[in-house]
C-alpha cells in the first residue's frame, strides 16, 4: 500500500501541512503511524486519492491559478482513477487544484504501476498529457 507523509500529501493536494493536520484531526482523512521506521504520521494513498477527488469537485476550489501555469509545466499529483481495457487506459490525476486526464496504452499504465493513490508527474504541452513516475 502506498502511503504519504503529511508534507507529501499536502503538496499533492496543494494545501499547507497545517491544513492537512487539521483535516486529520477533524477526521476528514485517516492517518496512521509509519511502522517501517521513524514513527512519522502517514496517510494511505487510496484515502488521499478519495480526498483529492472530493476537493476537485468542491465548488469553492481555486480555479484561477490555472492561468498562471505554462503549457510546458510538469505537475506532481496523485492518481485518482485508472480505467483500462485490453489496449488503452484512462488515467485521472489531481495535481494541486487541477484535474488532469491522460490516455495511454494499457501496457504503459501497467509499466508505470499507475493505480489510485500513486504519486505521478504529468507533463503538459499543447493537447498532450504525459504521465511518469517520480
Amino acid at each position: 500500500m502506498t502511503t504519504y507523509r503529511i508534507a507529501e500529501a499536502a503538496e499533492l493536494l496543494g494545501v499547507s501541512d497545517d491544513t492537512m493536520r487539521r483535516w486529520i484531526d477533524a477526521g476528514r482523512i485517516a492517518a496512521d503511524t509509519d511502522r517501517s521506521g521513524g514513527g512519522r504520521t502517514v496517510v494511505a494513498g487510496d484515502d488521499l486519492a478519495r480526498l483529492a477527488e472530493e476537493l476537485a469537485d468542491h465548488p469553492d476550489r481555486d480555479r484561477n491559478r490555472a492561468s498562471a501555469v505554462s503549457a510546458r509545466n510538469r505537475l506532481t499529483g496523485i492518481v485518482t482513477k485508472v480505467v483500462k481495457d485490453t489496449v488503452m487506459a484512462q488515467v485521472d490525476l489531481i495535481c494541486g487544484p487541477y484535474r488532469m486526464v491522460s490516455l495511454m496504452s494499457a501496457e504503459a499504465a501497467d509499466e508505470l504501476g499507475l493505480e489510485p493513490g500513486v504519486r505521478a508527474i504529468v507533463s503538459v504541452k499543447s493537447t498532450n498529457v504525459v504521465v511518469e513516475r517520480p
